[in-house]
């Protein structure tokens, strides 16, 4: 059992055109050469690669991990054959400029594009995904010479790209990496470390792996100011720019996950005999700096990840409820009357109120934080471009946390749903939970973006991101005429207070010795923030909604589709509102109080 359709023919639409306005930046130069038809195509041929090539392989990949013979990665053959047609597709090029052999689409265009690919199949949507966030950092930062090496092939996704950050001994504290990279006197450098959990780290897809490593040069600042940038191919170029020999990067072991099975996890050795060549990108001990170029585009991109996998697990657990016969409803719930569909029971109905609320929020999030991206793209405005550079910066840490978070949730009620049949291998339900399990981990736990929103993003340039997002949710709750969704404004407005409020008191407890708190409440102000933040993303789908619905008077059977569409945005958005935003209400009392049990709890006490 499983449905083909990968995402409801109305979403996409409805978030792009009717709540984004997306159309509009076609009005701007970099993007006047598209139109709205130009989009729906580019769409219309992820959908079709993606339902047609990755879907059909996602469960098998599951089944028939990686292997490594000790020379060299295998996988099924259906990996290379999906992988090809995205990069013949020209989709890994797809954000960058036409003369640089790209297709020159807004950034809000290419998330919506990699929904379809992360609902069918996130294993093998892995690999270019990664490289596309490496070739963004080279793009950015790298010298000519390092660009016209690696790029034009990385955009063709003949090479491929890793982001190497993380090492055995040191986790998400990158201030204690050990790598190390040793300048020449040719200028030349040479790696050498480990690292491990490597996404796509090896395998045979690509004619060569470039991996972006951080390492520290010897002689530079202590801790994270001393971490450069380096590109480390697996395969050193000729002068002639040919894939040339091996270089000294090895592979030492794949790891075995718990989902994600069908893309490579990997452990890598750098310079195990003195010859590890790698590049450096930029200048030395800048390399953190560039990183969080990727990380944190790669952060908007997990967000997405996670909640389109919620969503598929969502729409999967639809179909099951509405083909599922389980008991009876009064008035027809004598034992001779026929079954009903379990779709129809109240806790069933709550179940899927949930994972539709947790996984198209976190849709719509993250494609207005992709958004946000083409509208400082575009911006003239040096002082809004600022402005709206404050707010996506203080939304990262949300845009990650918050879809990762609820995504994993979303596919645990999925199974719940299925109930016994959710339990089994032979349906999907439990490997979407499996895939979705990872994205509160990689790219920052969500302890840490709780950390870094905090102690950092709500407070940095003087709290200016706060004030741009409260500016752009008034302006939406004030511009709302349609009466539920004013309603529901109504209810979102007195949290905007509360949260005011604990930041008030939070600005003056960071002063002092009561501070240490935060670092065991900062998940609970992540939940308030993101709360918030999600309650007024839904109030913005609910509001043009319920604004299409009251415009809406055909009676086909299209007509009558959409309707039922918008109705049911409108009641997912009052789910949100009246059912998760006042749980919120536990943390605000916990931080107005300063509440100190986490951080007063001691190791011996455990």
């Amino acid at each position: 059992m499983a449905a083909d359709k990968l995402i409801n023919d109305f979403e996409l639409p409805f978030q792009l055109y009717d709540v984004l306005g997306t159309e509009t930046l076609t009005e701007h130069p970099k993007f006047a050469e598209h139109s709205r038809d130009t989009f729906d195509a580019v769409l219309d041929t992820a959908d079709k690669i993606a339902t047609d090539l990755f879907l059909p392989h996602n469960h098998l990949a599951d089944k028939n991990e990686p292997q490594f013979d000790g020379k060299k990665v295998s996988m099924i053959s259906d990996v290379k054959v999906a992988f090809d047609a995205f990069r013949e597709s020209g989709f890994i090029a797809g954000r960058y400029r036409f003369d640089d052999g790209g297709m020159q689409l807004p950034e809000t265009v290419m998330t919506a594009v990699a929904g379809y690919f992360m609902a069918a199949n996130p294993s093998t949507t892995a690999y270019p995904f990664l490289t596309t966030a490496a070739i963004n950092v080279i793009s950015h930062f790298a010298s000519d010479e390092i660009k016209e090496a690696f790029m034009p092939r990385m955009l063709t996704g003949e090479f491929t790209g890793t982001m190497a950050l993380t090492e055995p001994h040191a986790g998400s504290s990158l201030a204690d990496i050990k790598t190390t990279a040793v300048k020449k006197e040719d200028g030349s450098y040479r790696v050498k470390g480990s690292k491990i959990y490597i996404s796509g780290g090896d395998h045979e897809l690509s004619d060569n792996i470039v991996h972006l490593v951080l390492a520290k040069v010897p002689g530079g600042p202590s801790g994270v100011k001393g971490i450069s940038l380096f590109a480390v191919p697996k395969y050193r170029l000729n002068d002639d720019l040919s894939v040339g020999a091996r270089n000294d990067v090895h592979l030492t072991g794949l790891i075995h996950k718990l989902g994600y099975r069908g893309a490579t996890s990997t452990a890598l050795s750098f310079g195990d005999d003195g010859e590890c060549y790698g590049y450096l990108i930029g200048e030395e001990h800048f390399g953190l700096r560039y990183m969080f170029k990727m990380m944190n585009e790669a952060r908007i991109a997990v967000g997405f990840g996670a909640a389109m996998i919620g969503y598929r697990g969502y729409q999967y657990s639809l179909d099951y409820a509405k083909d599922r016969t389980q008991g009876r409803i009064a008035p027809n719930n004598k034992p001779e009357d026929a079954a009903t569909a379990i779709i129809q029971h109240g806790d069933v109905k709550r179940m899927l109120l949930a994972q539709k609320a947790y996984s198209e929020g976190g849709i719509s999030l993250c494609l207005y934080g992709s958004n946000l991206i083409d509208r400082i793209n575009t911006c003239e405005d040096e002082t809004l471009k600022n402005e709206l550079s404050e707010l996506l910066d203080l939304l990262t840490p949300v845009l990650k946390a918050w879809p990762s978070e609820y995504g994993p949730k979303a596919n645990d009620l999925g199974i719940q749903v299925l109930g016994g049949a959710g339990y089994t291998r032979e349906y999907q339900a439990e490997q979407f939970w499996r895939d979705n399990r990872l994205n509160p981990i990689h790219e920052g736990t969500n302890g840490v973006q709780a950390l870094d929103l905090s102690f950092r993003k709500l407070w940095q340039n003087k709290g200016l991101g706060i004030q741009i997002l409260k500016r752009e949710i008034t302006q939406d709750l004030e511009s709302i005429t349609t009466p539920e969704t004013a309603k529901l404004a109504g209810k979102l407005t007195p949290y905007m207070a509360h949260l005011h409020e604990v930041l008030v008191h939070l600005g003056k407890i960071l002063q002092t010795e009561k501070a240490v708190t935060l670092t065991g409440n900062a998940q609970a102000l992540m939940n308030i923030f993101a709360s918030i933040v999600v309650g007024w993303i839904w109030i913005r789908q609910a509001s043009k909604a319920e604004q299409l619905l009251s415009e809406s008077q055909g009676s086909g059977s299209q007509d009558n589709e959409k309707q039922n569409f918008y109705r049911g945005k409108i009641q997912a958005a009052k789910y949100f509102i009246d059912w998760e935003l006042p749980l919120i209400k536990r943390d605000i009392e916990l931080l107005t109080n300063t509440n100190s049990v986490c951080t007063d709890m001691q190791a011996e006490w455990f």
